[in-house]
């Protein structure tokens, strides 16, 4: 039944990708996508420090319930990001201290929850990477419906299962499974460029060029009035 499922997930992107973007700047991936794709600035992450890669286990909750949440991390399998969509919702907390527990022991990559926590101190101290929206202390409801494994969507990033989740300080990404190793190249090719550019800065020999060059294309002095 539509809205209340659990399916199987039939892809999942490999391990070796995983470890290939583990590190990258999202920034750098996410310029690499031509900047197009986001989870929107809301989902901040809530622990100390530490980055997300993974391959994505979807969960579409009602806002203010997480009983598929619980249900997911019975599923998860060692290295799963758990991504949750509830609506962006933050009237009710949907994970915390316990569930943060249990993901731990099942060796789960992270959370990602368009939705609210608690137990926000014992979250911040650590280095298990959560995302969220926001923070509550009202607890959640653990009635349903909700699905997993079917496409999610967050501020317009679509999310399929098996899918590559990112996050850093910056930020979450989502590179689709069919266009990681696209993404990949164009990302180290855009570090080379970088590690040119800061180089360059360094010796001063950085052209700006391009600077003058668009300002006349759009019509603009480049030398003040």
């Amino acid at each position: 039944m539509v809205g209340l499922q659990i399916l199987k997930r039939t892809r999942q992107v490999p391990e070796r990708v995983v470890q290939a973007f583990k590190g990258l700047p999202v920034a750098n991936v996410s310029d690499s996508m031509a900047r197009m794709t986001a989870a929107g600035p809301r989902l901040r992450p809530m622990h100390k420090g530490g980055y997300l890669a993974g391959p994505a286990l979807t969960v579409k909750c009602r806002p203010g319930d997480n009983l598929m949440i619980h249900k997911a991390l019975e599923m998860a399998q060692p290295g799963d990001v758990i991504v949750v969509d509830a609506g962006g919702d933050l009237s009710n907390s949907l994970f915390g201290e316990i569930m943060l527990a249990t993901a731990v022991a099942r060796n789960v990559a992270g959370i990602v929850l368009n939705g609210a926590i608690r137990d926000s101190e014992e979250i911040a101290s650590g280095s298990f990477p959560v995302y969220a929206a926001g923070v509550t202390h009202r607890g959640p409801y653990k009635d349903g419906p909700g699905e997993i494994n079917v496409p999610i969507a967050i501020d317009g990033m679509v999310i399929h299962p098996g899918d590559l989740m990112l996050g850093d300080a910056d930020g979450l990404l989502c590179v689709p499974f069919d266009n990681v190793e696209e993404v990949l190249a164009a990302t180290r090719k855009k570090m080379e460029a970088e590690k040119k550019t800061l180089a360059d800065i360094a010796t001063g020999r950085l052209n700006t060029a391009w600077i003058d060059a668009t300002l006349q294309r759009i019509g603009c002095n480049t030398e003040p009035l």
